[in-house]
């Protein structure tokens, strides 16, 4: 409990996950967990097999040839198309109950390498430093390109990559460097953008992956021999506010408003690695459209909409996890009862609503649904939170929320008993 306070409060006493102590109970035939934290370049997108060609899956073979005594169980904690704002959130779930005594943590390529916006920065490091400082595990940070970042971008322009290396340093985390890497063998002529990057310009092919697995294997064997410590430094780099989080399951409120239920992530998905069932126990679940379709087309009258979720909450920050599918509708969302808009994707239009089923119809299947809902609200102060469907009317729709994810200052949700 002591470091846990400590590590919030930003006064670190100096950690110990070394790469040297893992070597030794490797080396001494321990059982060892393995956990590879990131999206979809980490799960192995594209991979003739993800199980036994994507980069984690050579790495983790590299390991047990390396250690043919230790006993290795290899977690993959990946869904394609997420960030660390996310993925904090997802840290004591997919990684730390693992109780991992090695982790690979990817987000650098997602989180946008040529940006530096803090908030991301922010998130990223409170992955890194809860690694070290709380799980006290060592980390080996990959940072992975898309093509163009091979083909037109130079290592200068990078602005996330350079950030990222800085938190490597202040941490003393292996750095496995795949652009640099990447830029390397194509300028030197012993391959070519076209062959690691075959079908898209996002997830390489099986020999992307042999070359992101080379630098991340690097990285981590030069922390070997460099008997490499990972230490938190008193201070953050960035804002402290992942630091303090809770993602709240919406499936626990009993009773939930009317037209919501609790239920189950569907078990089939567009993806293996968006799918929820993996990643979610339940979601709280809203329906309708249909009914009123139906009782339209009679002359009946329509029934009740689905009413509004409604939390309170303390923090800065609000993430809505979850599902989309094909069936997915919109909602509205506000904050302290301020209608939050938002801009579309081409930056051209304000929208009023959040359509929860898009990502789902872009991948023809079920995925995860992933919404930053708002940021930089005054952590201090009490906020509300409501969620109001808006289901069209001659089509069955519905919601899938897992999760209210709030953080900074004491991040906590508040539901209030309902009014009788």
């Amino acid at each position: 409990m002591l470091i846990v306070l400590l590590w919030q409060a930003g006064q670190l006493p100096a950690a110990t996950p070394g790469f040297a102590g893992f070597d030794r109970k490797a080396q001494a035939g321990e059982a060892l967990n393995v956990v590879f934290f990131g999206a979809s370049l980490t799960w192995g997108a594209n991979a003739s097999d993800p199980q036994l060609t994507s980069f984690r899956a050579l790495v983790g073979r590299r390991l047990e040839e390396a250690y043919p005594k230790a006993h290795f169980h290899f977690w993959d904690a990946a869904i394609g198309g997420t960030g660390s704002q996310l993925g904090v959130f997802r840290l004591d779930r997919d990684v730390l109950r693992r109780k991992p005594d090695l982790v690979f943590l990817d987000f650098s390529a997602n989180d946008d390498i040529n940006s530096d916006t803090p908030e991301t920065l922010a998130s990223y490091e409170a992955i890194v430093r809860r690694l070290v400082a709380e799980a006290q595990v060592p980390v080996v940070q990959v940072i992975f390109p898309f093509l163009w970042n091979v083909k037109f971008d130079s290592l200068e322009s990078m602005k996330r990559r350079k950030a990222h290396l800085r938190i490597a340093e202040a941490y003393n985390t292996a750095v496995g460097d795949a652009i640099e890497l990447a830029k390397q063998r194509v300028n030197a002529g012993r391959t070519t953008c076209a062959r690691i990057w075959p079908v898209d310009g996002i997830h390489p092919c099986d020999e992307g992956y042999a070359l992101f697995a080379d630098a991340a294997w690097t990285a981590f064997r030069e922390a070997v021999r460099a008997r490499k410590t990972c230490a938190a430094p008193p201070e953050m780099l960035y804002a402290g506010t992942y630091m303090t989080q809770q993602r709240f399951r919406l499936a626990t409120v009993d009773p939930l408003p009317p037209g919501w239920r609790a239920g189950k992530p569907n078990v089939v998905s567009a993806f293996f690695d968006m799918l929820m069932s993996r990643w979610q126990d339940d979601q709280a679940i809203a329906s309708g459209g249909s009914a009123q379709a139906g009782n339209a087309a009679s002359g009946k009258a329509k029934p009740p909409e689905v009413a509004p979720v409604k939390v309170s909450f303390r923090g800065s920050m609000v993430l809505l996890f979850g599902e989309s599918t094909t069936k997915s509708g919109k909602y509205r969302a506000y904050i302290d009862g301020k209608l939050i808009e938002h801009p579309s994707k081409d930056k051209k239009q304000v929208l009023q609503e959040f359509d929860a089923g898009e990502f789902a119809r872009t991948v023809g299947g079920n995925a995860h649904y992933n919404q930053v809902i708002v940021e930089g609200l005054p952590a201090e102060v009490e906020h509300t939170l409501e969620i109001q469907p808006v289901f069209a009317e001659n089509a069955e729709q519905e919601l899938r929320i897992e999760s209210i994810c709030v953080a900074g200052g004491q991040a906590r949700v508040i539901v209030k008993p309902a009014a009788k």
